[in-house]
Parts: structure tokens; sequence; C-alpha cells
């Protein structure tokens, strides 16, 4: 039986917004005199639940919440929550970064961590020096750092530049070097953060298998990313975090078709519809709907489907453009479209549009579909919401198409001919 490598019990961390301290002289040595017999902190505030869709007027917020979970060695738990959950948080507690309000973590081992873009690098060092220093951080010697040295290197694909200072590196690069690092200067624990979709597509793929080979090696991965696809095939066991309290634990499997369930609900998706632009102009709405516009959630596979939106000028623009980019329950990008690529002017002059466009013939495999809005022109945001629509595609009874291929995401119209018989 596999032995607990990672132990996490009632732990939560809360942060104080604004000012730090408690206001007093005597009341910071109070605290420090609690501190030091072990007692608790005595002007610790009861803060509110990390949901940042709820308005407050608290200073205090409580990141994380009473969690408790086990890591087995060899193990790799996929940690899912939606933005702003407390995932990160747990990286920085766990990789021993920050530390926690209240609760304690057991580890068993050495870890590695890469959690953001250089993690750990010193900007002025070379390649090759923040090499050996990563490595004597993690308590190797030398002669261990020059025996795994060529391999890192060669991993990362930053040979040409190695003797440079990562200052200059660009942050594929950084991100590639880092975790050619992280992995191969043998941690026990292993913890990777959203951090690789930085990577390009093929380095993605070695990081993949990487994290892979490291837990056959009976070591441990703990691994953050929206990407569901690549939870589902890394991945052995998942958690889920909403609003900084520990929701689920259990089967990667069973966790990410959790994830997607509520996210269908709503439940995670915030139905304020945060967004991001300088609001030049808006949406003020959106919405699925059949040919007569009404407003549906899911068709049948190879039937039409038409997107809405309404969009109000508020500043002054000379031209707008709009673009929806569709993705799979998994995260996965499945298409973009955009006016201009069907030839399509909208007018800038109108106070308001209202826009319904026509998918024909949709030939998505049967799944959830989310969709992202943005309007804007070239180099300016005016407005972009992510997953604001979903809908489902449903196998359709009277199509031939009964047998689906894995990893099959979408159909392509075809005309066959016989050009040729003996």
């Amino acid at each position: 039986m596999s032995k607990t490598i990672i132990k996490v019990e009632n732990l939560s961390k809360q942060y104080r917004l604004g000012e730090i301290g408690t206001g007093s002289l005597s009341h910071d040595i109070n605290r420090a005199w609690h501190r030091a017999i072990g007692k608790e902190d005595p002007y610790l505030k009861i803060g509110e639940v990390n949901d940042r869709t709820v308005k407050s007027d608290s200073n205090v917020v409580w990141v994380l919440r009473d969690l408790n979970f086990e890591v087995k060695q060899g193990e790799v738990l996929g940690i899912i929550g939606k933005n702003g959950a407390g995932k990160s948080t747990l990286l920085k507690i766990l990789s021993q970064i920050t530390s926690p309000t209240q609760g304690s973590i057991k580890v068993k081992g050495r870890i590695a961590a890469l959690l953001e873009v250089g993690t750990g690098f010193h900007p002025e060092l070379t390649g090759r020096e923040n090499v050996f220093l990563n490595g004597a951080i993690l308590g190797m010697s030398k002669t261990e750092i020059k025996s795994k040295f060529d391999e890192i290197v060669e991993f990362s694909g930053v040979e040409k530049y190695v003797d440079t200072p990562v200052k200059r590196y660009s942050s594929g690069m950084m991100v590639r070097l880092g975790f050619a690092v992280a992995a191969h200067l043998e941690p026990e624990i292993l913890i990777v953060d959203e951090v690789l979709a930085v990577g390009d597509l093929e380095f993605q793929k070695k990081c993949m298998g990487k994290m892979k080979d490291v837990s056959e090696q009976g070591r441990t991965v703990l691994f953050v990313s929206h990407n569901m696809n690549a939870m589902l095939q890394l991945c052995s066991k998942g958690i889920l975090i909403a609003n900084g309290q520990l929701m689920m634990e259990d089967n990667i499997d069973a966790v990410v078709n959790h994830y997607i369930g509520i996210s269908k609900q709503g439940d995670f998706l915030n139905e304020n519809y945060p967004s991001k632009g300088n609001k030049k102009a808006v949406y003020r709405d959106f919405y699925v709907s059949d040919e007569n516009d009404n407003r549906i959630e899911s068709v049948v596979m190879g039937s039409d489907l038409f997107l809405n939106v309404l969009i109000e000028r508020k500043g002054d623009i000379k031209t707008w453009d709009v673009s929806f980019t569709i993705r799979n329950a998994m995260g996965e990008a499945i298409c973009h479209i955009h006016n201009l690529h069907d030839n399509f002017v909208i007018p800038s002059e109108q106070h308001q549009v209202k826009l319904k466009i026509r998918l024909n013939k949709l030939l998505f495999v049967p799944n959830t579909y989310f969709v992202s809005v943005w309007t804007g022109c070239v180099g300016e945001a005016y407005h972009s919401i992510e997953n604001c629509m979903h809908f489902d595609i449903l196998h359709n009874p009277n199509s031939n198409r009964t047998i689906y291929p894995h990893n099959v995401k979408v159909f392509v119209p075809s005309k066959w001919e016989l050009t040729y018989k003996a």
C-alpha cells in the first residue's frame, strides 16, 4: 500500500485587505506572544469565504478554509476550480512560499514547484547558473546537477541561450527551462501550475510525457490546469475547490464530470459575467437560439444553431468587430468565428446593433460547448466575456454516425465520388 506523502489538515489561509498590523504596538506584542506559546492569534477575525462575486465590506477574506486531504506516493493529483478559487494559494502553501493561517501540512520529500513564469530564477544569472542555483536549493550536490545538466538543457530547447541572463528570455523560454529544471532534478514531489499554458503545443506534450514518467518512477505530481482533457490524460485523482473550500475529492473522471455539470448550471459561472475591455461598446444580451429566435440549450447533431448578441456603443469608435470562440467541456477550443472572416461589416455608427449568426449543420460530436464573445478592433478590446453561453449537441438518432472515434471533436462535411473502377 502506498504511503501518504502529503497530508493536509484543517488548512486555512486568511488575507487582510489593506492594513496588515493590528494598529497598536501592545496588540502586536500580544499577538507575537500568543504565537510564541503556540496559541491562536487573539486578533484573528472571522472573515468571509473567498467569493469574489459577492460584494463585502469586510477587510478580511478566507482564501482557503478547512481543507483536508491526503496524497499518496506516486499519485498524480489534479486540482480543479475556477479562477480565484484558491488553487494557486494552496500550491504556494504546499511549496512553503507562504504559511497557513490555521491548520497544518505534513510533507515527506523534496518539493520542486513551477508556479509562475521564472519561479526560482535570478534574472541577472544565466540559464546555466540558474540550473545550478535551483539544484542547490533542492539540496543536490554540484556533481549531481552536472550529471543532469545536459538532459535539462536538451529538454528545454534553450541550448543557444544557456549562457545568457534569463532576464532576456521570453516567457516561453523561461517556462521551458523552469519546467526542465523542476522535472529533472528528481524531486519526490513535483508541483506544476497552469503556467504550462505559456508553452507551445509541442512543449506541452513533452511536459505531459515527462510528468507521466515522473509518476511512473514513484514520485508524486500535483497539477493545476483549466484543460480538463489534460487532467483526464494525466491525473488519477482530483480535488475540486470552490470559494476556497474543498467541494469534492474522488477519482479524476468523477471530479471532472462534476465540475462540467455544475459549470453548465452556472454554479461556476458568475451570473454577472465579469468581463474585460475598455467598454467603448458593451454586450447587453447574448443567447443561443433556433431559427425562430427561441432560446435553446441543445440541438441534435447536424442541425443549425444561432448565436445572438445585442451590442451597445458607449464611446467614440470608428469600427468594431465581433468574434466568438467555442470550447468543449474539456476547455479545448473547437472553432473561432469572426465577422471579417465572412466579409461582414458591422455598422459602427449605430447606437445599438443586434447580430444573429447562423452556424450551419453543426457536426460537433455530442458534448457540452461553451461560447466566449469579444468585440473590439485591431489592437483594442471593447468588451470580452468568457463562457457566457453554452449549448449541448445531442446524438441524432437518424444519423449514420453511431461511432465517435476517441478524441475526435468535429466531423467535416465531405462529398464522395468514384473516379475509377476496374
